[in-house]
């Protein structure tokens, strides 16, 4: 009985395959049968012919090869570190190959030194026996002087075809900052320049503690101010950041209080020139109060003092009975 309502499909046609959708197409051939192998064999063909059809230039492969060694020997100086002493050896080839051209580095004029050796500015400055005026690098030189602790300020010219002229600012050394038991010459602005025993001179102001670097200029300064008192001083210390003791050189303490100071000094040269308070056996003389002067005597002097205070009183007694 045949049923209503749906049309019979028609047969499909040989060669043709029905899809999903009732669409069709003719049907790819296998890879493994005659035509599928046809077919392969043609596409490689193709693409081989297109290969063939490319030109190359002569040489390409050496020149591949080349790279290849190239990128192979500079991945070995780099992972190596090897990149310093390359780049020392362009510069001195380059440096060799200027002074065969005539322009090799046979003056440097050097002013404004006063405390570093001409050895030592050449050497910051990055000049060797080697150097040439062509490839020195001026900018570079100067920045090398700056970071010499002595020098203020640099200027570097190259004068074509063989002279380089170098002028430096030297600081000034101020005084001598103790710290942690390291003495250092510093400038008056603070900056360290130097290892205490390369002072250029014997006598300079020596300042202790933190911060006292910075200070320096001022205590200086202040103690100028009173001759009598700077000689006789060893050493200002500077306490808490914040206020000065003076160390003088019988081991004497001054203790100099945070607001004017000069005030407390200007004090202590009546005192001295009334009752030579600075000679007598004290160990510490104290000026923060403005209304009062603290002295400690040693233990040798406060002993003494205290004996003749008993013979005071025992003759007292005496004399009573």
């Amino acid at each position: 009985m045949e049923r209503v309502g749906r049309k019979p499909r028609k047969p499909t046609p040989p060669g043709l395959r029905a899809g999903p959708d009732d669409r069709v197409g003719p049907a790819a051939p296998h890879s493994g049968s005659p035509a599928g192998a046809a077919a392969l064999g043609a596409a490689v063909h193709a693409v081989a012919g297109r290969i063939n059809a490319l030109r190359l230039p002569r040489g390409i492969g050496y020149i591949g090869t080349a790279l290849l060694f190239i990128a192979t020997g500079t991945y070995g100086v780099i992972v190596g570190g090897h990149v310093p002493a390359l780049a020392t050896a362009i510069q001195d080839g380059a440096d060799a190959g200027a002074r065969a051209a005539g322009f090799g580095l046979t003056t440097v004029a050097i002013t404004g030194r006063k405390y570093l050796s001409e050895a030592e500015i050449r050497h910051a400055a990055g000049i060797g026996p080697g150097t040439s005026v062509l490839f020195f690098d001026a900018a570079a030189s100067r920045e090398g002087l700056l970071t010499i602790p002595w020098i203020a300020e640099a200027q570097v010219r190259k004068l074509y075809p063989d002279r380089v002229d170098i002028e430096i600012v030297e600081r000034e050394a101020f005084a001598l900052w103790q710290l942690k038991g390291k003495v250092q010459v510093i400038a008056e602005d603070g900056t360290v320049i130097a290892p205490g025993e390369a002072a250029p001179r014997t006598g300079m102001p020596l300042v202790v503690g933190v911060g006292a670097d910075k200070r320096a200029k001022s205590i200086v300064a202040l103690l100028a101010r009173f001759p009598d008192i700077a000689a006789q001083t060893h050493a200002a210390v500077l306490v808490a950041e914040r206020r000065w003791n003076l160390r003088m050189k019988n081991g004497l303490d001054v203790r100099l209080p945070e607001l004017d100071p000069a005030a407390a000094l200007a004090e202590l040269v009546a005192l001295d020139r009334e009752k030579k308070l600075l000679s007598r056996d004290l160990v510490a003389i104290d000026l923060r109060l403005k209304d009062r002067v603290t002295v400690r005597l040693s233990d040798a002097a406060a002993k003494a003092r205290e004996d003749a205070s008993k013979t005071k009183t025992v003759k007292r007694k005496g004399s009573e009975t």
